[in-house]
């Protein structure tokens, strides 16, 4: 068995490097009659044909369908002697296409051949070999008959990703190809199959962190496929500049103190909205007039009611081989933990590309659109709103809702089946329960709550008091009044854990004015992005972090763009004819410190959480238990 690994171009052909399982080495398998190519319009210029004679190329007529309108388009291959030219000759042609595409991956990609998987060197061609039990084929059907049926363009690419995906990984060392690196059996695993779902190379697969190049080799290898040209990055662009989109929705918390809150969110949103509105470069705003009824909310855009859009299609086939394949088989105890393990492994994977699969239409050249971009999270913003009006309906009562996620106070059981299959009827989209919360914590801000699940393992998310420039004092006091939450089940019990934790920062407050707290529980840490002599030069107040700078630089301590400071807020001070309200740590004194400024700091970091919850952190009651409910 050969698992092709690698290759590289050499002179006028090209070498794929192949791993042979048996012998354990490295097999060669050379091309010499392969040229590297582009392709213009038929109609060439004088200039262009002096090109051609001068560099010796060779000239032939090809066919491609065009991605947008889908008709057949004749245009001019020129094939180069030398792989180097790729870069000089396209230069003299007014409009050219696929010249961008690496010499080794057009190789592959014309050739039909996949990175990672084995094959049977067969006289002078290679023929995949695939390995797949009985047992493990007729699982995949079955779980995606339903697909076969009524999406056969997405199944064929589903089967694909799963077919290469479920080859055994062989044992190699990595020296073989010249990577020196000892990696465990879990990370040559995700090597392998990124190799094997991008069509990558392995070594690139290894190095490079862009997913924007796995997606665009995802792309490229399918258009090339189906014998569609591919768009050059301004034909992608079809005729906008790049522009600013509106992100995801976010409505505004209920703020309070809720017990049994339930957190449902949309599997995979953005992939799952690509999928089932087909979403697609070609697809958006396509060029049918019938077409453009089907319009987007919210936008001038429309969307294609006569062909599946190749983006959803290869974004569609990844999502579900995800959703309904690795994270499941990761969850499933029957099958050796290893397995789960891989398949875990792999669900992540899978995700990170998903992930990304909206930021490449919105930036990234060669993969952005406009259009596209904006009617993703268009869809988004529209469900999220209409799942909330469709909770409400119901007599459910969210909270609050974040892009791809809506809180639900203490709701039934069959209320939420009803509302996951009430979205799966309407949208089309995956709603699932993400976690319960025993006590959730809603504030005024935005993205920013604080939860104790069922198991007493609290999540915290866009907390003042947790972010990564706060001091460990602050930190730390903040964790201890969320350990008083963990077995809160009820508003008795809500009622005396109130109690705690304002002794619990009471007494951290006596131990900040009995200077009991080390100078390092009281710095700050914060990035240094200009250079502290133009702060100086200003005669603005100049930033605690500049000011730090400054007094470390007087002292010899170099400081430049990028330096972490580390500082003490102490009682202001003159310096440089300056006031100073800061000291770096290593030279601040305990009785230097600005206490009050501390308390006012950690009242307004707790604050965040603590006043919706009704806790006065200056020891008054505004309001009694009953005005609160």
């Amino acid at each position: 068995m050969l698992y092709l690994l690698d290759g590289f171009a050499d002179g006028r052909s090209i070498t794929l490097l192949l791993y042979d399982a048996e012998s354990k080495s490295i097999v060669k398998f050379r091309d010499d009659d392969y040229k590297p190519y582009f392709l213009t319009r038929l109609t060439l210029s004088s200039r262009e044909e002096e090109a051609i004679k001068h560099f010796n190329c060779e000239v032939s007529t090809v066919k491609k369908k065009d991605l947008f309108t889908g008709n057949e388009r004749e245009l001019a291959k020129i094939e180069l002697e030398d792989p180097s030219l790729l870069s000089t000759v396209p230069k003299y042609f007014r409009e050219k296409w696929e010249y961008n595409v690496p010499y080794l991956l057009s190789y592959i990609y014309d050739q039909g051949l996949i990175f990672g998987i084995p094959y049977k060197l067969s006289g002078s061609s290679l023929k995949p070999q695939y390995e797949i039990s009985e047992d493990l084929r007729s699982g995949f059907l079955e779980r995606f008959s339903e697909i076969q049926r009524k999406d056969p363009d997405k199944f064929i690419m589903l089967k694909e990703f799963f077919l290469a995906c479920s080859q055994p990984i062989p044992h190699i060392s990595l020296k073989k190809l010249g990577i020196d690196a000892n990696l465990d059996y879990e990370r040559i695993y995700l090597v392998f199959l990124l190799s094997r779902v991008a069509n990558l190379p392995l070594t690139t697969a290894l190095e490079s962190r862009r997913v924007s190049t796995w997606i665009k080799s995802i792309f490229h290898f399918y258009l090339r496929r189906k014998n569609i040209l591919i768009p050059t990055a301004s034909e992608l662009m079809r005729g906008e500049r790049p522009r600013s989109i509106p992100g995801g929705l976010t409505l505004p918390p209920k703020t309070g103190t809720y017990f049994n809150t339930v957190v449902v969110d949309f599997e995979s949103l953005y992939p799952s909205i690509i999928d089932a509105y087909n979403l697609s470069y070609e697809t958006v705003n396509c060029s049918h007039p019938e077409c453009e009824v089907n319009r987007v909310p919210e936008t001038s855009n429309h969307v294609c009611l006569k062909k599946r859009g190749v983006y959803s299609i290869l974004i569609g086939a990844l999502k579900d081989l995800r959703i309904r394949w690795f994270k499941p088989l990761a969850k499933d105890n029957l099958v050796m933990p290893e397995e789960r393990r891989l398949a875990e492994a792999a669900s992540r994977l899978l995700k990170l590309i998903l992930v990304s699969c909206y930021g490449v239409t919105v930036r990234i050249p060669g993969l952005s659109q406009p259009a596209l971009a904006e009617t993703i999270t268009a869809y988004g913003r529209y469900v999220l709103k209409e799942t909330w009006r469709l909770a409400e309906s119901s007599g459910l009562h969210p909270l609050y809702g974040d892009t791809d996620s809506l809180f639900l106070d203490d709701p039934k059981d069959e209320q939420v089946r009803w509302l996951i299959r009430r979205v799966k009827e309407e949208f089309n989209l995956d709603l699932a329960v993400d976690k319960v919360f025993s006590i959730c914590v809603l504030p005024k801000a935005m993205k920013a709550y604080f939860g104790v699940k069922k198991d007493g393992t609290p999540e915290i998310k866009g907390v003042m008091a947790l972010k990564s420039n706060s001091p460990p004092f602050i930190r730390k006091v903040f964790m201890r009044c969320v350990k008083e939450l963990v077995d809160v089940k009820n508003w008795a019990e809500f009622e005396e854990a109130k109690k705690r934790i304002q002794r619990v920062v009471d007494e951290a407050i006596e131990d900040l004015k009995a200077g009991r707290i080390p100078l390092e529980d009281l710095a700050y840490q914060v990035k240094i992005h200009e250079s502290p002599d133009g702060r100086f030069m200003t005669n603005e107040p100049m930033p605690q972090p500049y000011q730090c700078a400054v007094q470390l630089e007087d002292q010899g301590v170099k400081v430049t763009h990028g330096s972490i400071v580390s500082f003490v807020k102490v009682k202001p001070f003159i310096y440089r004819g300056k006031r100073y309200t800061v000291k770096p740590l290593i030279f601040a004194k305990s009785h230097e410190v600005n206490v009050e400024d501390y308390i006012r700091n950690l009242r307004s970091c707790l604050g965040q959480i603590f006043k919706p919850m009704n806790i006065s952190l200056d020891g008054k009651q505004k309001a009694t238990l009953a005005d609160f409910i």
